[in-house]
């Protein structure tokens, strides 16, 4: 189930109706402070990051995640997600994925596992693990790769 609420105590709400189903939980936002906020407080499953509507710095790429969410997420176990859509269906495929193999890099040295989120575009596991190999993610990494 993919949560995209921009108030915090709306998607509060709805989180604690979807407890107690089995589902796993996604939660995806454009705002940066709303994610760390939801990543501290809320019992999410995955932080899914939109990429494509992030402007870079003169110096610094905007991936949508940093050291200080990366040690919050560790903590609580929380993964963190990759829009399988959104890279295949960009215009701007090389910023893409120069933002999720930042993201990569962070989860590495963090420890912590990512995810890909597929919608319409439906890919069969091992493409998905040759995928993260190619992007730089370790083998324990894609070990826990899920279809």
């Amino acid at each position: 189930m993919i949560l995209t609420e921009t108030n915090f105590s709306k998607l509060k709400e709805s989180i604690k109706k979807l407890k107690d189903s089995k589902e796993k939980i996604i939660f995806e936002s454009l705002d940066d402070e709303l994610n760390r906020k939801v990543l501290e407080k809320l019992p999410i499953q995955v932080l899914l990051i939109s990429l494509e509507s992030r402007k870079d710095y003169q110096k610094q790429r905007d991936s949508g995640f940093n050291q200080v969410m990366a040690k919050i997420a560790q903590k609580n176990k929380i993964q963190i997600g990759i829009n399988l859509d959104e890279l295949i269906e960009s215009k701007n495929q090389p910023r893409i994925l120069a933002r999720i193999i930042q993201n990569i890099e962070l989860c590495n040295k963090y420890k912590i596992q990512m995810q890909f989120i597929q919608g319409k575009h439906k890919r069969n596991i091992y493409d998905l693990k040759s995928l993260g190999l190619v992007l730089g993610m370790p083998t324990w990494m894609t070990k826990g790769l899920e279809n």
